[in-house]
């Protein structure tokens, strides 16, 4: 597939392949997403902010010139700064390849970086010459205004065009705790939410710190995702066990949703609260809350690719690819997107029940009715 050149979230020109249960496949303008939803449905969407990650600096030890993209930490709380994790280049920048990019200078604990106006320690190598555990000095103020003075966004050299922030906020982005945008939400504009409320489908959103899509070292990239925070608010538990007793289906914007969502389900009944997803889903995962995903389109054998056999079998979604192919589908994270629907063959065992069985013990707190799960969200100005 080629790639999405241009920072742009909404192209007129667009494309959606429904990928349905039983295989069949629909082409659609993405435009069009809402008429595959129906009355009594949940559409469930990311609305982290997206940091701007990448911070450039010198390893002091050594003089080198290095990039430092922030990875991870284990929760999203303000003032939880006490440790990232973080993948460690060389010299260069995003116009360079990611696979070619070159390895940053030996790293070892103890050593500084001095990242702008920001400096911090490694910690530890976390099992790989690039990917390190590191520290911040200074308050949580002075962290967080450094990196945004100093940071920009995390780029990969297919979009050759500088990334502002702008750029890769979604229209329903809140907290700032995205490594990488949660950019299946790119979709979403007051046109989609207009109808979707007008087909009644309900809309309600989670919150997880989408991490790196790529490292561009194969042993590394093997181990993605990685660990990643996330917060499940009581209304979005409350709207899914909604959608389950009018017999609605759980949609799912984009991978961090799905991942969020069925990283709580696994845990026991659903519950609000903050948790971190350290799962991985693939072929072998029984899914209990997503009937279906809207996401971008992926290439085989990345970690986002094995997110979808989930939902179905290697033969479908090989058809699929050649159909992404044909039509001339873009790739990456302003290219077009697919829907897929969990198939036949891929049952959520008790997932109704177990769904349920989290709100037998309490009074509901509201009737169920055609209004939105959730306020409808506060949307920036037009792109």
């Amino acid at each position: 597939m080629k790639a999405a050149h241009h920072p742009i979230q909404r192209p007129r020109d667009a494309k959606l392949l429904v990928v349905g249960a039983s295989g069949l496949l629909q082409y659609a303008p993405r435009s069009e997403l809402a008429q595959f939803l129906r009355r009594g449905d949940l559409l469930v969407a990311n609305d982290a902010a997206t940091l701007p990650a990448s911070l450039a600096g010198i390893h002091l030890r050594s003089g080198a010139p290095i990039e430092v993209r922030l990875a991870g930490r284990r929760s999203l709380a303000v003032d939880d700064l006490r440790e990232f994790s973080a993948v460690v280049f060389g010299a260069g920048d995003h116009r360079t390849r990611t696979e070619n990019r070159a390895a940053p200078p030996p790293l070892h604990a103890g050593d500084t970086l001095a990242l702008g106006p920001l400096k911090a320690r490694v910690l530890r190598r976390l099992d790989h010459p690039r990917l390190v555990a590191l520290a911040f000095d200074g308050t949580p103020d002075a962290i967080w205004s450094g990196i945004a003075q100093h940071g920009k966004p995390v780029q990969y050299a297919h979009v050759t065009q500088a990334l502002a922030l702008w750029d890769v906020w979604t229209r329903v982005a809140a907290r700032p705790v995205a490594f990488e945008p949660p950019s299946a939400g790119f979709v979403i504009d007051w046109q989609l939410l207009h109808a979707l409320r007008e087909r009644g489908v309900e809309f309600a959103t989670l919150t997880h710190a989408a991490g790196l899509s790529s490292t561009g070292d194969p042993a590394l990239d093997a181990r993605l995702p990685f660990d990643e925070p996330y917060h499940l608010p009581q209304a979005t538990v409350d709207a899914i066990d909604a959608a389950r007793r009018r017999r609605g289906r759980v949609i799912a914007l984009g991978t961090t949703v799905t991942r969020a969502l069925e990283h709580a389900a696994s845990r026991g009944p659903l519950r609000a609260g903050d948790g971190l997803s350290d799962q991985k889903l693939g072929a072998n995962t029984t899914l209990r809350v997503v009937d279906a995903i809207v996401s971008g389109t992926h290439e085989p054998g990345t970690s986002h690719y094995e997110l979808l056999r989930a939902f179905a079998s290697d033969a479908v979604l090989a058809r699929a690819d050649a159909a992404l192919l044909a039509n001339g589908y873009r790739t990456h994270e302003f290219g077009d997107s697919v829907w897929v629907e969990r198939s036949a063959d891929r049952p959520a065992a008790a997932r109704t029940r177990r769904l349920h069985a989290a709100q037998v013990s309490r009074p509901r707190a509201r009737a169920e009715s055609s209004r939105p799960a959730v306020p409808l969200p506060r949307m920036r100005s037009p792109q």
